[in-house]
């Protein structure tokens, strides 16, 4: 009987484990400071182009022959600014 319950919580923990939030974004303070970005990264630039309450993110989109495309847009800032 105890190992029924065992085996059930351990099954519930991985299955919530499956739905933990990814870990927030690499921050750096401008664009040059980047570097090269593989597919899907995400990096925030925190450099003041974007309006009050919002961040820059830098992501790579799309594989070229030349290498990932990026694409930036303003999104909402989470946790304490950083200066």
């Amino acid at each position: 009987m105890k190992h029924g319950f065992i085996w059930r919580l351990s099954l519930f923990m991985l299955i919530l484990a499956g739905f933990a939030r990814p870990a927030l974004a690499e921050r750096v303070a401008r664009e040059q400071d980047i570097g090269s970005l593989r597919l899907g990264q995400r990096i925030q630039v925190d450099d003041g182009t974007c309006s009050a309450g919002q961040i820059k993110e830098v992501s790579g989109t799309q594989m070229t022959p030349a290498g990932v495309v990026w694409a930036r847009k303003c999104v909402p800032r989470l946790g304490p600014q950083s200066r």
